[in-house]
């Protein structure tokens, strides 16, 4: 369906409306069901396999109708972010599929310069800090950040300020469907020791309620091939070598932990 037929049928639904129904009302609008549709075929496309269960690791689902049209701004309505939020959710919650507390759907319009009608639909799918209205000084938490020990990143240090820090061989990671994964500190230079870093090989993740940052493996392997014996991962704390195999859970990091992937070697300090 054209973009400009879209919003003509859309704003007719919106504004004839009862009072008290609208839900209903866009629940059971076609146009909208075009929309919706769209939007969980991507969010089924982005769910990851962690020990042996489904996780969708992204708290932003972002919809961009790409349209000049003027009415366009009828998607920017607030009934309309919760209806697709309370979609996403009860798809996830069908799939069994874990998923961050603070997921959220955002709904933009962006002019469109292509004036390609067919083509107006954008799902994105993002990972991002989302700082609560009623949030705690920033100063409560504590300042963390990567050195680089061995290894040619793009970062020679990078600042632990968001939510989940990725990293991998290269910045974007693409499979089949499309962009997979950004990684925030990536090894793309082609040298021996950057070799032995995945594509995407681990994140962390910072603990809002503990104060704790976590490291996770994110490294695949098949049953029965020879790296199944070597998770490629681990910590070297007070002298001794820790494996950070593939799970749910992750390890602590402490001050001063050297983290490892492969032969790249990260130093983790904390404030």
């Amino acid at each position: 369906m054209r973009i400009s037929e879209l919003i003509e049928r859309l704003g007719r639904t919106v504004f004839e409306a009862p009072f008290g129904a609208m839900s209903q009302a866009i629940g059971d609008s076609p146009e909208v069901a075009e929309i919706r549709i769209a939007v969980l075929d991507e969010v089924k496309k982005k769910i990851q396999r962690a020990g042996g269960k489904a996780l969708f690791p992204y708290n932003i689902v972002r919809i961009v109708i790409c349209t000049s049209a003027p009415d366009a701004t009828v998607f920017e309505r607030d009934f309309f972010r919760r209806f697709f939020e309370e979609e996403v959710r009860r798809s996830l919650a069908r799939d069994s599929c874990r998923f961050p507390d603070d997921l959220r759907v955002e709904v933009r319009v962006a002019s469109d310069e292509s004036g390609d009608e067919n083509h107006w639909l954008r799902i994105e799918t993002l990972a991002q800090e989302i700082q609560p209205e009623t949030s705690e000084p920033a100063s409560t938490r504590r300042s963390a950040r990567l050195m680089v020990i061995a290894g040619i990143p793009n970062k020679t240090e990078i600042q632990l300020q968001k939510t989940r820090v990725n990293i991998g061989r290269l910045v974007d990671v693409y499979k089949s469907a499309g962009l997979s994964r950004r990684n925030d500190l990536a090894f793309a230079e082609d040298n021996p020791i950057n070799r032995t870093v995945s594509r995407e090989h681990a994140h962390i993740l910072h603990d809002k309620k503990t104060g704790e940052y976590r490291l996770f493996n994110d490294r695949w392997y098949t049953r029965g091939d020879k790296s199944e014996n070597n998770c490629g991962l681990w910590i070297v704390r007070d002298g001794m070598g820790q494996e950070v195999h593939r799970d749910t859970r992750g390890t602590r990091l402490l001050a001063g932990d050297e983290i490892h992937l492969g032969k790249a070697v990260l130093k983790f300090q904390i404030k």
